[in-house]
């Protein structure tokens, strides 16, 4: 019993670490805890069987859910580079679409980025109140904010004002993030409210791209606000596998791998 409790304890502070920190490594974690590795790695397993954390290659990154959100500050600071290619790759999508949906998030904010190097002339219509500041002053972009409540750790609208003025709009394209995606339970976010936004974005659009690092690949979050099969495009990286792209491209999509 006390080492069952010994153990709970010690997971309960890996989960902790990695939530404060991301990405965590065994051999850090082992020393912080004074413990063996191979106690880390069958922790780690333990915890991603409760779909707490995702394995890496000695180490482990938190996953989102009902009662944890990554902030944007910290997903800042993860696979940075990665998340510039996908970025880039989406804006070559975009190509002759008048109007797009920008979504909340710091992928999408990389987005934006390339598009003011870009400058098209292009209507962009975003939940995000960084996506509209980066983009406002750009004169050959109109930037359309949703209203609505500001969620303090996203800086995005939600609720029923935001989704009545999607009601009346039809877009070309949507450029969306997500938290999770896995081929059996589609498109998930930790918050509900996030959620119907971006369900009625994908209800309003024409076509859509999502823009995803590889780690949110077979990740499960709280909330479903799509099906894989609703994207034209999933951009992500090359850390998924071959395999696993041709696995979601059986569902529909094409898959990018920048």
């Amino acid at each position: 019993m006390v080492q069952t409790r010994a153990a709970d304890e010690r997971r309960r502070q890996i989960l902790e670490r990695a939530r404060a920190a991301g990405p965590v490594a065994v051999s850090d974690i082992a020393e912080e805890l004074d413990v063996a590795p191979e106690t880390v790695r069958r922790d780690f397993k333990m915890l991603e069987e409760h779909g707490l954390i995702r394995r890496t290659h000695g180490g482990a990154y938190p996953v989102d859910g009902a009662a944890f959100e990554t902030s944007v500050t910290r997903s800042s600071e993860y696979l940075l580079a990665e998340k510039r290619r996908i970025a880039a790759a989406a804006v070559n999508i975009v190509s002759d679409a008048a109007t797009l949906y920008l979504d909340e998030g710091f992928t999408p904010s990389l987005v934006a980025e390339e598009l003011i190097k870009r400058r098209p002339a292009l209507t962009v219509v975003t939940s995000s109140l960084a996506v509209a500041g980066l983009l406002a002053p750009v004169a050959s972009i109109s930037v359309i904010l949703l209203g609505g409540r500001v969620r303090g750790g996203s800086l995005a609208t939600v609720d029923h004002w935001a989704i009545d003025m999607l009601s009346d709009l039809v877009l070309d394209l949507a450029i969306l993030g997500t938290n999770g995606i896995s081929r059996d339970r589609g498109l998930t976010t930790p918050d509900p409210a996030v959620s119907a936004v971006k369900h009625k974005v994908v209800e309003v659009s024409r076509r859509r791209i999502l823009v995803a690092v590889h780690t949110k690949f077979g990740v499960n979050s709280f909330c479903r606000f799509a099906e894989v099969a609703d994207f034209e495009t999933l951009v992500t990286g090359a850390g998924l596998t071959t395999h696993d792209a041709h696995r979601y491209t059986a569902l529909g999509p094409t898959v990018v791998r920048a």
